[in-house]
C-alpha cells in the first residue's frame, strides 16, 4: 500500500475521535426553532392600556383628595376611616405619609390596590424616600424623576421581600400625595400597572 494512503488510513480513527470531542464540548449548532416540529419561543406580552372608567379625588368621588386621577374599570375606590387615630398607626402610617384612599383591584380579577397616602408639604423626593425607607423589607430602590399628568413627580421602584412594589409622588399646595400599586407577588404587580400607569398620567391637582 503506497505510503500517503497507510498514513490517511491511520489518521481517520484520530479525526473521527476529535470531532465526538468537539461535539461534546458544546461545537454543535444550537437547534433552530423554525424546525419542523419545534415549538416557538414563548414571549411575555405587555398588559393591554387601561381605559378610564371614573375619576377619584374631585368633587363627589370615594375620597377626598389634594389630587384627582383616573380610575380603570373595575377598580373600587373607598375612604380609609379615621387614618388620624393613634391606635391604628401601625396600619395607616408609614414613614411620613398618612394612607387616605384604598382601590382595590379583585373585582378586576387581581389581588392588590393602590393606596393614595399624604404627607406633609415638602419636596415629593424626600417624602417618598422616607415613605419606602419606613417599609420593612425594601430593599434594591430605584428612584427617578418623571411627570405624573402635567405635575412633576418622583418614582421609585423597590423590592419588598423579593415582591416588585412601586409608587410615585407630587408635590401640591394641600400636601405631598403618593400613589403606591401593591399586589400579591410580583405577576400581580405587573398585571396591575396598566391601572397604576392610567392614574400617573392623568394625575392633577385639585
Amino acid at each position: 500500500m503506497p505510503e500517503r494512503a497507510r498514513a490517511m488510513r491511520t489518521a481517520a480513527p484520530a479525526l473521527v475521535a476529535a470531532g465526538l470531542l468537539l461535539t461534546a464540548c458544546g461545537t454543535t449548532p444550537e437547534p433552530d426553532d423554525r424546525a419542523a416540529g419545534a415549538a416557538p419561543r414563548k414571549t411575555t406580552a405587555p398588559a393591554p392600556a387601561a381605559e378610564a372608567a371614573a375619576t377619584l379625588g374631585g368633587s363627589g368621588s370615594a375620597c377626598a383628595l389634594p389630587v384627582s386621577f383616573a380610575l380603570a374599570e373595575g377598580w373600587e375606590p373607598k375612604a380609609v376611616k379615621d387614618p388620624e387615630n393613634p391606635e391604628f398607626a401601625a396600619l395607616t402610617r408609614q414613614g411620613p405619609a398618612v394612607v387616605r384612599c384604598e382601590v382595590d383591584a379583585k373585582p378586576t380579577g387581581n389581588i392588590g390596590y393602590l393606596r393614595v397616602w399624604t404627607a406633609p408639604k415638602g419636596p415629593a423626593r424626600a417624602a417618598l424616600e422616607g415613605f419606602v425607607r419606613a417599609e420593612k423589607g425594601s430593599s434594591a430602590v430605584a428612584f427617578r424623576e418623571t411627570r405624573a399628568g402635567a405635575l412633576p413627580a418622583t418614582e421609585v421602584t423597590y423590592s419588598v421581600r423579593d415582591k416588585e412594589e412601586r409608587a410615585f409622588a407630587v408635590a401640591t399646595p394641600g400636601g405631598t400625595v403618593i400613589v403606591h400599586l401593591g399586589g400579591l407577588d410580583t405577576d400581580e404587580h405587573r398585571a396591575m400597572l396598566p391601572a397604576y400607569e392610567l392614574a400617573k398620567s392623568t394625575t392633577r391637582a385639585g
